[in-house]
């Protein structure tokens, strides 16, 4: 998840990047943008995802263990509770909790959906399946629990998590490394741990004893000691992964150590360097199991020499293409900000590089970006802890994303 805010943020200039394709910024068809408050005096308890169902309603989950749910216009009520499993979700350090919803694509008919939360003795990522109330569509059954997948966790940050289906109708869930810092088990380079790792498995049967069954073109099913759940692999802490609703392509935001954050477009059976390398730099010595994938994008966490040093960013959010019509001139951009600066940036991608890229959003108001999202329509928004630092127990609003 993304790291642990600290007390004060310097405010920032020009950025500096590495674009793989080395792409020239483009003015005319990357507008700046600006974040509309949306839903009035809607708040909520540290936002982490806003999400969808196929319907005119919005779903908020709050790191705390709430899922709360509305209708997704100007004249909505209150908004429900749909689940409650505050109970059960561990949230001893700052990036455990609820972390990440997702719906069945039968959940029309079926009413299955799915969440990733931190658990404790022992320590662990449990993916669960939960129903809906068959008399409320506003309300879940918490008692309709089935774990799906639980992972242990050796330490209390790196959980990830993304959980979505994609165009396939496979599930995909992203995992940290394991936690700590610099990966200490180096579980990013090993496929025998699902940690440090993008997963694809089928919901919808079960194998082996296991609530789920593994696709059999998954890449890894036949390699000796390797977990055949992997689709990738060798990345830190994705935080915040989506599909492009019209390429199918799997966009995700990888959250860098010391040095560097990246965006990296996740492919079958990619390795994507850490601890190896992070972003696209040398990190650590050894010999990865497959060739890297360098990212689309990457910043420097700072930037220039000494005490003049500038805070570029700390924590990547990887976020969506927008695929929505209320706002036109955005059309096929993928947007992506960082939760510690709260800037926004944007990037055109085309025919296997980017056409443009550049900075579209830089305050106000001042962000903290936990998460991207979009409705049923793929209008895009943003879920920000707006309290007083952006770590406390406090506030948190959500921002449609517009053309200044």
């Amino acid at each position: 998840m993304m790291k642990l805010l600290p007390a004060v943020v310097a405010v920032i200039g020009t950025l500096v990047f590495t674009v793989v394709a080395r792409a020239q910024d483009d003015e005319t068809t990357l507008p700046s943008v600006r974040l509309q408050r949306a839903f009035g005096q809607l708040e909520f308890h540290r936002p982490v995802q806003v999400t969808h169902a196929g319907d005119n309603r919005l779903f908020v989950v709050e790191q705390n263990g709430r899922i709360r749910v509305f209708e997704n216009s100007p004249d909505r009520g209150t908004p429900d509770v749909f689940l409650d499993i505050r109970s059960q979700v561990r949230r001893k350090d700052n990036e455990e909790g609820l972390l990440s919803l997702a719906f069945h694509p039968r959940y029309a008919a079926n009413g299955f959906f799915y969440v990733y939360y931190s658990a404790s003795k022992p320590r662990r990522g449990i993916l669960s399946r939960f129903t809906v109330s068959a008399d409320d569509p506003n309300r879940a059954e918490p008692d309709s629990e089935k774990v799906i997948l639980e992972v242990d966790q050796p330490y209390g940050n790196h959980n990830g998590a993304t959980v979505l289906f994609g165009p396939d109708g496979f599930l995909y869930m992203s995992l940290g490394d394991g936690g700590s810092a610099f990966d200490p088990q180096d579980n990013g380079q090993n496929l025998s741990t699902l940690l440090g790792s993008i997963l694809r498995i089928d919901v919808d049967h079960e194998q082996d004893g296991h609530a789920y069954a593994i696709p059999s073109d998954n890449p890894f099913v036949d390699r000796p000691l390797a977990r055949g759940e992997i689709w990738a692999y060798g990345l830190r802490n994705v935080w915040r992964m989506s599909f492009d609703r019209e390429t199918g392509d799997l966009w995700a935001g990888d959250v860098g150590q010391n040095t560097w954050e990246e965006i990296d477009l996740i492919t079958r059976g990619g390795n994507y360097g850490w601890r190896i390398r992070e972003a696209a730099h040398p990190f650590k010595q050894g010999t990865p199991p497959d060739p890297m994938i360098d990212p689309v994008v990457e910043y420097p966490q700072r930037r220039g020499q000494g005490r003049s040093r500038e805070l570029v960013g700390m924590s990547i959010t990887g976020g969506f293409v927008y695929r929505g019509r209320s706002q036109p001139r955005l059309a096929g951009l993928y947007f992506y900000g960082d939760y510690v600066t709260g800037r926004i940036w944007a990037m055109r991608y085309d025919d296997g590089r980017v056409i443009a890229h550049r900075k579209v959003f830089d305050g106000p108001p001042r962000v903290y970006l936990s998460s991207f999202g979009e409705d049923a329509d793929g209008e895009l928004y943003i879920c920000s802890f707006d309290g007083k630092d952006g770590r406390g127990g406090g506030t948190g609003r959500l921002y449609r994303v517009v053309v200044k």
